[in-house]
């Protein structure tokens, strides 16, 4: 990585870095801030200043938030290079369930463990989860464990090879069904109405599943930030990422307002 990138590099200095265990899995998650627990997980490939500044203004709104290491190198710019590398070794893990076919993601069993420690340490009516991009889908996976109240659901990738699934068994999916109909949750969600990741055929499936439940929100994809790190202009290649890679922090924007519907969707539910 020459210089430039390297300034551009984020060393996650005002977290603390906790290695916590679910279930004798021991992963790295980065921690700050005071007040309910919000899990934002990250997106591809990797926890990067963006979705680091996402988390930063979680925890300013007045939550805990933990950001698990699923991927990648914590804190990295994203390159298109390195980014392609994390794509393919995130692809053939088995701890992910990327194409059609495979089910839910086996990491989210551990991303729920992580919500229950979440909610005893932060307290509160229960814990937030956001999910981006590769993790999209796992917010919703997680209303599986009762401690998840405020599930958002960002621009989901996955299945990659099935424009309208979901990264759902059918089992989880009518447990994930009777969960929000039991509890009236309400799932939040974002994408841009040409992402070509997450199209408005997945919308239309979670719509499906999930019925008024499901709030999706699209944004016009010119409205997406045009000079993105190379890892989203070069591999992902559209708008995309609502919040983080594309988000333009300009006051009034549509992709800064999304964030502000984000943050007032947690502090309705968790900060009541």
């Amino acid at each position: 990585m020459n210089a430039a990138n390297e300034r551009l590099d984020d060393a996650i200095t005002d977290f603390s870095r906790r290695r916590v265990d679910v279930d004798g899995v021991v992963k790295t998650v980065y921690v700050s801030g005071a007040g309910p627990g919000v899990v934002l997980m990250p997106e591809m490939p990797g926890i990067s200043p963006d979705v680091l500044r996402l988390a930063r203004w979680v925890r300013d709104a007045g939550f805990t938030v933990y950001v698990p290491s699923l991927f990648g190198v914590d804190g990295a710019y994203p390159t298109a290079e390195d980014g392609e590398k994390v794509v393919r070794r995130a692809c053939v893990s088995a701890e992910f369930r990327a194409f059609a076919g495979g089910g839910t993601s086996p990491v989210t069993a551990w991303l729920r463990g992580l919500a229950r420690q979440a909610h005893d340490e932060c307290g509160g009516p229960g814990v937030g989860a956001i999910g981006l991009c590769f993790t999209g889908n796992f917010a919703l996976t997680m209303t599986l464990e009762p401690a998840v109240i405020a599930p958002v659901v960002n621009h989901p990738s996955l299945p990659l090879d099935d424009p309208a699934g979901l990264e759902l068994s059918d089992e989880d999916a009518r447990a994930v069904q009777d969960r929000v109909e039991r509890d009236g949750l309400t799932v939040l969600a974002y994408r841009f109405d040409n992402d070509r990741w997450c199209t408005g055929r997945r919308f239309a499936a979670y719509r499906a599943l999930l019925g008024d439940a499901f709030d999706g929100r699209v944004l016009p994809g010119g409205a997406a930030n045009t000079d993105p790190p190379p890892f989203f202009r070069d591999v992902v290649g559209t708008p995309h990422s609502v919040t983080t890679a594309h988000l333009v922090d300009e006051d009034g924007h549509p992709t800064l307002k999304a964030r502000d519907e984000i943050l007032a969707y947690l502090t309705a539910r968790l900060r009541p």
